[in-house]
C-alpha cells in the first residue's frame, strides 16, 4: 500500500485553525521566536489548535465546574481513586512477579536483559497482555471497539513481496495519552523505546527488560553511544526478519496531541525499509477527555480515574508496505503513512510540534516561552 505523493502542494486554509492542514496542504508555523508571553488578541486554543483541551475542564484541567460535577468528584475522589490505586497497583506488583519467577535462571544477555524462550517469554507475553487489558478496566476502559482492516488487499502489496509478505517490524501509532501504551500492550505485547533510566527503576525496570525495551542515553552526544534512529532501525530490522523478536511500538508524532490532529512524523521508524503496521487510537469523551494534551501528569491522572468510564476506539490498518520510492527516501515513506493515518482517522495534518507545544504550556502558565528554546528535548 502506497500513496502517491508526486505533487504536494502548500498552502494556508483559512477553514483550519493557524498550525493545521485541510485537505490540501500545511499552514505556516507560528513563529517561537516573537512569541508573547500572554497572548491577548490571539486565541491560543486556535493557534495551538492540537494541543488544546476542549472537554469540561477547561485548560490545563483548572477550568471552572459546575456544581454537580464537583459533587461528582468528591465522591469519585473518596470511593473510587482509592479502589483503582489500589487495584492498579496490584496489577503491576502481579506482573513484576510473572517477570521475576519466568527469569530466574534464564541467560542474560546485553543490557542485563533476559533471554527469554519457550514458557517463559509465553508466560511474560500472556501475562502482559491479560494485565495490561485489565488495568484498562480498572481506569474505566469496559469496553474497547476494535475496527480490523489488517488484512491487506492483493492489490496493496508490492509485487516484489506478493509471494511472501514480510512481517512488519514496527507498529505506528498515533499519540494521544500514555494510556496508549496500554492498549498496546493489551494488544500484542510489544516493547518500547525507554531512557536508560526506566531499567533501573523498581518493579517497571525488570518489567520494561523482560519486554525486550529498547533503553537510551540520550543526553549523551558521544561517538560511542548508539542514537535513538540507529537503535531503532537495529530492532526493526531484526523484528522483520525473526519472527521471535518483540515488535517494536513506535510514536513517530513525539508527543502528545489532544487527538483530532496529527503531528509531523519523524523518519525513525521508516530508516529500516521495513513493512509497518498502522494503527489509529481516538478517546471520544463526555467530561473528561483522557487526551493528554496540556495538563500536568498528576492532575491528569487523578481525573482519569475518577472517571466511572472512559471511551477509546481503535482502527486496525492493513501492514504498509513501502514501495522502492519509500524506501529510497524515509521521508516520503514517513509522509505517505502519515497522510494514510490522517485519512482512515479523520485526522486533521499540523505542522506544529513539540517546541510550539512548550510555547503553548508556557503561555497558558502566563510565563514567557523564550527561555524554552534554549532547552533540550
Amino acid at each position: 500500500m502506497a500513496v502517491d505523493t508526486s505533487t504536494t502542494t502548500i498552502t494556508t486554509a483559512p477553514s483550519h485553525p493557524e498550525g493545521c492542514e485541510g485537505s490540501g496542504g500545511e499552514a505556516v508555523r507560528p513563529l517561537l521566536s516573537g512569541a508573547p508571553a500572554v497572548e491577548e488578541d490571539e486565541d491560543l486554543d486556535v493557534r495551538y489548535a492540537p494541543y488544546a483541551r476542549r472537554d469540561a475542564y477547561g485548560p490545563m484541567g483548572r477550568g471552572p465546574l459546575p456544581a454537580a460535577q464537583v459533587a461528582r468528584l468528591v465522591v469519585a475522589t473518596a470511593v473510587l481513586l482509592p479502589l483503582r490505586l489500589i487495584a492498579g497497583v496490584l496489577l503491576v506488583v502481579a506482573y513484576y512477579l510473572v517477570c521475576r519467577v519466568c527469569t530466574l535462571f534464564a541467560e542474560v544477555g546485553e543490557e542485563g536483559r533476559p533471554r527469554l524462550h519457550g514458557w517463559r517469554r509465553e508466560a511474560v507475553l500472556g501475562a502482559g497482555r491479560a494485565l495490561s487489558r485489565a488495568m484498562l478496566f480498572v481506569f474505566g476502559f469496559y469496553w474497547i471497539p476494535v475496527s480490523d482492516r489488517s488484512i491487506p488487499n492483493a492489490e496493496d502489496v508490492p509485487e516484489d513481496q506478493s509471494e511472501e509478505l514480510e512481517r512488519p517490524g514496527a507498529i505506528v501509532s498515533n499519540h494521544v495519552s500514555y494510556v496508549d501504551v496500554l492498549y498496546h500492550m493489551s494488544a500484542s505485547s510489544p516493547s518500547f523505546v525507554a531512557k536508560n533510566s526506566v531499567s533501573k527503576l523498581p518493579l517497571i525496570g525488570l518489567i520494561s527488560k523482560c519486554l525486550g525495551c529498547i533503553f537510551v542515553q540520550r543526553e549523551s552526544k558521544g561517538s560511542d553511544s548508539r542514537g535513538v534512529s540507529g537503535a531503532v532501525t537495529e530492532r526493526v530490522q531484526e523484528v522483520s526478519q525473526f519472527k521471535n523478536s518483540p515488535m517494536l511500538l513506535l510514536f513517530p508524532e513525539g508527543t502528545t496531541t489532544n487527538g483530532d490532529y496529527l503531528l509531523p512524523f519523524k523518519t525513525g521508524a521508516f530508516l529500516a525499509r521495513a513493512p509497518v503496521q498502522p494503527v489509529i487510537l481516538r478517546y471520544p469523551y463526555r467530561r473528561f477527555s483522557p487526551a493528554w494534551d496540556s495538563m500536568d501528569g498528576g492532575r491528569h491522572v487523578f481525573l482519569l480515574l475518577c472517571q466511572f468510564a472512559n471511551y477509546m476506539e481503535v482502527v486496525r490498518l492493513p501492514v504498509y508496505y513501502p514501495s522502492e520510492q519509500e524506501k529510497e527516501d524515509p521521508r516520503v515513506y514517513a509522509y505517505n503513512v502519515r497522510k494514510l493515518l490522517a485519512t482512515e482517522g479523520n485526522l486533521v495534518l499540523s505542522n506544529l510540534g513539540l517546541a510550539e507545544k512548550r510555547v503553548y504550556h508556557a503561555a497558558l502558565n502566563g510565563n514567557s516561552p523564550r527561555a524554552l528554546h534554549q532547552k533540550d528535548d
